[in-house]
Order: C-alpha cells, then structure tokens, then sequence
C-alpha cells in the first residue's frame, strides 16, 4: 500500500472524541509503571543491603559480646598496663587467636609481644614476652576470679631442643596475673624475653598441674615436645610464630650458662637438682600466711633460681 493510500484509508476511520486525551493518559500511565518498578528495585535493593548490614553488624555485636578481650584491651582494661597494650598494638606483636577445646575448656592464645621497658609487675630495664591467654567454659558457665582456682593451672613456654623441665616458667623467671571478666578468665604470663630462642619451635603450654615433667611431657629425638598420651586433665599445647630473624644464639647461650644447661639429651629422667611440683611453693602477692585469698589481684611471682614458680 502507497502513502497516499495508506493516508486515505486512515482518515476514514472513526475515532471518539476522548481518544486523543485516553491515549496522553494511557502514555503517562506506561511511563508511570516503569518509573515505580525501577524504583521498587532499587528501594528493594537498598533495603536488602541494608538489612544484610544490619545482621552482619548484629551477628559481629554477639560474637564480640561472647568471645573476649583482644590482647591489648586485657592489658589496659583487666592488668592495668598501658605501655604493654601499646605494645600489643604494634606491627611487630604477634595476634595469634587459635583456640584448643580441652577437657570443659576452650582456651585461646590471644597474643604476645615482647620488648623493654614495659613495666610489667616492675620488671623494667629488662627484654621480656607477654603472653595473653583466655579461658572460657564450654558449657556457657562463667569462670569467675572468685570461683576459680586459679593456681591449679600451669601456662608456661617450653622450647624445642630443651627438656620440659629444664626450661619453663621456673628457670625463665616468669611470673603470671589472672583476672575474669564477663564469665572469660584471662591470662598474663611475663618471662624472660622468648625471641632469643626464635630459631627453634618456641610453644606456650596451658594444662592442669604444676611444673613441667617427664612423666606430663614427651621430647622427639627431633628436640620436638608434646603432651604425653597419657596425660590427664585439660591441656593444650600452641606454637608462638616468632620471626627466626630475632633469634639471639648469644642470649640463648648466656641463659644456658647461667642454669648450667644444653640441648636435651633425651627425657629419661629429671635432672638432680631440678625442681618437682612437689616443691612448689606458690605466692600471692600481698597476701600473708594465713590470709584469705584477694580474688581481685592474684598475681604468681617466680622465686630466684631454682625454686621460682609461675603459673
């Protein structure tokens, strides 16, 4: 068909006298419709981020709520250490976060750092290692200070190559607090300054009982340590990342010296002279012969040589 048929063929149809105006309103209509889903879509899709956000936040307020202190705010908040939380803040300390389920615990090494000067319960002048460790319940129920009998438990570093016995908290002098807060009890181990043995598998051992023995620890022929088999009670065993670059051989072998120590020879039997659980002597400070127990500032002090004790 040509225009000008087309054209005739058009004009001779019959429109009402409203269709011009239905058609304007009919247009409007269309274009009003797809106006309103595509911002039905995008309110949807912001809604949807935000509620997405909103549960992301809610789910991150309960884990915050029912985990624990990252390390530095228990050194602020719970020990009152300024200087050492400011330390745990820095690139260089080591946020370590793991968790070992143990006989009715979780218990999780929250982190370490070491340096001088940090004054920790007055070892200024010193190069030490902080460590930090959180205990909880797995059954929900609140470890409170009060409660909890704290001295039972040993949190310790053990060094790969040196007997259990020979090196830990008693010849590291080492010297730990504990405090409670929310149903989490806390940890803070002071020792001697651990990246000197940085060369060689340093672990931080938590358990139930008191000095390191052959009869709770097996060493490899490899220098390696780990929990007897047979050992009872709650324990759990971490491996401190340090950077093998700070080891100080020099150091080490000043502290060798000193305790008249070297490498392992093997875990048959506990060197004389060495101190046994049952020679542990455990002080409170500020707490006399006698006295009840202040649950509110425990804090285990290492004695000189030998017979010091941590926990």
């Amino acid at each position: 068909m040509d225009r000008k048929t087309y054209r005739k063929v058009f004009d001779e149809i019959s429109f009402s006298a409203d269709f011009q105006e239905r058609t304007a309103a009919l247009l409007r209509a269309r274009k009003a419709e797809k106006e309103n889903k595509t911002m039905t879509f995008g309110k949807m899709k912001k809604m949807a981020l935000l509620t997405a956000a909103a549960v992301a936040l809610l789910a991150i307020s309960v884990s915050a709520a029912t985990l624990w202190l990252s390390p530095s705010q228990a050194a602020e908040d719970l020990f009152d250490q300024p200087l050492l939380a400011r330390a745990f803040e820095d690139e260089d300390a080591l946020i370590v976060n793991e968790t070992v389920e143990t006989g009715d615990f979780m218990v999780t090494l929250l982190g370490a750092a070491s340096g001088e000067d940090l004054d920790v319960l007055g070892n200024t002048d010193t190069s030490r290692t902080y460590a930090v460790l959180a205990l909880q319940r797995l059954d929900g129920t609140p470890l409170e200070q009060q409660d909890f009998d704290f001295i039972r438990y040993t949190f310790t570093p053990l060094i790969s190559g040196y007997e259990p016995w020979r090196v830990n908290n008693w010849t590291l002098d080492a010297s730990a607090q504990g405090a409670s807060l929310d149903g989490v009890f806390y940890y803070l181990l002071d020792v001697q300054n651990l990246e000197m043995f940085a060369d060689r598998t340093v672990y931080l051992a938590f358990y139930e009982g008191g000095a390191p023995s052959a009869d709770s620890f097996t060493v490899q022929a490899d220098g390696s340590i780990s929990f007897s088999e047979d050992f009872e009670g709650p324990h759990a065993l971490f491996t401190l990342p340090l950077d093998e670059s700070l080891a100080d051989p020099a150091a080490a072998e000043a502290f060798l010296a000193e305790y008249g120590l070297q490498d392992t020879e093997g875990p048959d039997s506990e060197p004389e002279g060495q101190v046994s659980p049952d020679d542990v002597q455990f002080h409170v400070d500020g707490i006399e012969d006698g006295e009840a127990m202040d649950p509110d500032n425990i804090i285990l002090e290492g004695f000189e040589s030998h017979s010091s004790t941590a926990s």
